[in-house]
């Protein structure tokens, strides 16, 4: 076992050599909290719980998502940190935030995801503050989500799919014109401004790239 800690709130636990059974009980005993947070890749478990450092970015990139998909009249589905899992290929995470951009009205009005016939989230935002404990991209790329952003507490990176590894580019393709430059920039004024005011400033650009 091995375990990463952040101050004291932050705390990331990897086991090795868990059942499929195990990892789906837990699942179904943590069902109706917001943390912990599983990742499973192959009998690799990580169990992490986010602390508010995390978590107030991660909720102001998840805005910006949605604030720049409305200013550009796209339809956008917000499913936060849902679970995806695939018992076929024993593979399983919970994102920090997800969404479905391209592929919105495909799951549309649907209570549940099955991976199985339905498409993984279009986007899938991973904030890692602290080192990670589990490489989650060859979960994401078996599952086939085609793009990440990583927030890793200085700059936000965009990962594209890319014959079934990820690559780090420029401009995202799900939701251009936003670039990792871009991206950046307004994760660090988010640091410090009001959330208002810096959801004005992420409106404002958006809506000059369209003139």
């Amino acid at each position: 076992m091995e375990t990463l800690k952040k101050g004291v709130s932050e705390q990331r636990i990897v086991l090795y050599g868990i059942g499929w059974e195990t990892y789906e009980h837990l699942l179904t005993d943590q069902q109706d909290a917001s943390a912990p947070r599983f990742a499973y890749d192959q009998g690799i478990l990580e169990i992490m719980s986010p602390d508010p450092e995390h978590e107030i970015i991660n909720r102001r990139i998840a805005q910006l998502v949605l604030a720049v998909s409305e200013e550009m009249d796209i339809e956008v589905e917000d499913l936060g940190s849902t679970t995806f899992r695939r018992e076929d290929l024993r593979r399983g995470f919970e994102p920090d935030s997800c969404f479905y951009i391209q592929n919105e009205e495909r799951i549309r009005g649907k209570a549940r995801i099955d991976l199985t016939v339905d498409p993984p989230p279009d986007l899938i935002i991973e904030i890692d503050i602290t080192s990670p404990s589990l490489d989650k991209f060859p979960i994401y790329a078996r599952i086939g989500v085609p793009e990440v952003w990583r927030y890793d507490g200085k700059r936000i990176a965009i990962f594209e799919l890319k014959r079934d590894e990820y690559a780090e580019v420029a401009e995202s393709t799900v939701l251009p014109p936003l670039t990792g430059d871009i991206l950046s920039r307004f994760a660090r004024e988010s640091t410090t401004s009001r959330r208002r005011d810096w959801m004005r400033k992420v409106r404002e650009w958006t809506r000059g790239q369209s003139r």
